[in-house]
């Protein structure tokens, strides 16, 4: 499963270091380009790559650069939680990659520290996800080129919820009632991950709310939210809830391995379940939280993105266009050979045959009809604040009220800055 994104890792540190701001300078320092071959000097191109979980990605991606003829290209894979640290420390420092894997931040536009590519994305782009491109765009200009869909929803136990007289939750009160009746002394009914961070988005969305709006204001300050944080505070307390599991939700070992009945999780991790689980598998999106609401599905994923400031930008973007524009059986391979990930670009998607059946096209049709992307215009700030609200009304017992006014403060400084 590829390592957690915006709604996955926890991407506290981005901000202050894509603006160059260190943590008393300790970061700038850290990450080195080890096996570089003259990335600054024009002879080699370093690409950097977080350690995904499936068996076979960091060959592949290997793989890809070797077969490129138009220069050397060096892969830093980087393991371990520190990926998003590491990577813009580095950004910082004579040793900065020529391009890397990120998620569509408008910091690192405003900061200019990312290649505009709208020329090498423009000719193909509406073979691209309408959604990914939006996603992507400033003022006009694309930046970045989408390489993985990573839609997240929830994986359930059909036995469990057969055996306990349980329905497929169509509401976050029948999710609530769902985990209570399918908690036994072993088992938890529901896991949303150890620290609930994936599921603030999808929460907003089910309750008929928006992170923003299209004008760049707050959208998620809504009575229904207040209403969902009340819910997920009764869930927290209900001893339903699995907690402290050995892994994070992106890794689907807390249900393959018995821990709990249904898990928040992705649909990269649907071949190791099917493999874990046969045919005793199901997946329905976030409940709806209020009347007002409809179900919702976060659409994650990961983005090439060329370092603007790099000594190679133009050999930079001519891989770039030459791996994740020209090579379709490259883009094909990388999405659908190790784990499930929809392909951005429309014409391999649908020729995509091991998507077209069974759990994998059930998870398909979740996309394409609840699907919630990141707004670039979503700054790390701005998720530290809704992740503050969680862990006071969640976590704490806070009053929602007080807490969402908290992090509207936090938001409207943010967009302030960015949009004034």
């Amino acid at each position: 499963m590829p390592a957690p994104n915006s709604s996955m890792w926890n991407r506290r540190s981005l901000l202050r270091a894509a603006l160059g701001v260190t943590a008393g300078g300790a970061l700038a320092a850290c990450g080195s380009n080890n096996g570089r071959s003259g990335g600054g000097s024009g002879k080699g191109l370093v690409q950097y790559f977080h350690a995904y979980g499936e068996p076979g990605t960091e060959q592949a991606i290997r793989r890809y650069a070797k077969a490129y003829q138009g220069a050397n290209v060096t892969t830093q894979w980087i393991t371990g939680a520190d990926f998003e640290s590491k990577l813009f420390a580095t950004l910082l420092t004579d040793n900065a990659p020529d391009l890397f894997e990120f998620h569509p931040q408008i910091q690192l536009v405003k900061s200019g520290q990312v290649a505009d590519l709208t020329d090498i994305v423009a000719p193909v782009k509406d073979d691209f996800n309408a959604a990914d491109i939006a996603s992507h765009t400033v003022d006009g200009k694309i930046y970045g080129v989408r390489m993985l869909d990573d839609p997240q929803f929830f994986f359930y136990r059909k036995s469990m919820l057969e055996k306990a007289g349980v329905g497929v939750p169509q509401t976050l009160d029948e999710l609530i009632e769902a985990a209570a009746k399918l908690t036994t002394g072993k088992v938890k009914g529901l896991f949303l991950g150890n620290d609930l961070h994936a599921v603030i988005n999808p929460l907003i969305w089910s309750a008929g709310a928006d992170t923003l709006d299209d004008d760049h204001r707050i959208a998620y300050h809504t009575d229904g939210v207040v209403e969902g944080l009340k819910k997920m505070r009764t869930l927290f307390t209900s001893g339903s809830l699995l907690l402290g599991a050995p892994a994070d939700y992106w890794d689907p070992s807390a249900i393959s391995q018995g821990l709990t009945a249904i898990q928040f999780c992705g649909m990269w991790a649907m071949p190791q379940l099917q493999q874990a689980l046969g045919d005793d598998l199901g997946v329905f999106p976030f409940p709806k939280v209020t009347d007002a609401g409809k179900p919702s599905v976060y659409n994650g994923g990961w983005s090439m993105f060329v370092n603007a400031k790099g000594r190679n930008v133009d050999a930079a973007k001519e891989y770039v266009k030459w791996l994740w524009i020209d090579q379709k059986r490259y883009q094909e391979d990388w999405a659908l050979s190790y784990g499930f990930h929809i392909p951005p670009r429309t014409s391999i998607a649908a020729s995509a045959g091991k998507l077209k059946s069974g759990l994998a096209a059930e998870g398909v049709k979740l996309f394409n009809d609840f699907g919630h992307f990141d707004r670039i215009g979503w700054t790390q700030a701005m998720i530290k604040a809704t992740e503050d609200v969680f862990a006071d009304c969640v976590r704490k017992g806070g009053d929602p009220e007080a807490a969402l006014d908290r992090c509207d403060k936090a938001v409207n400084t943010e967009l302030k800055k960015l949009f004034g």
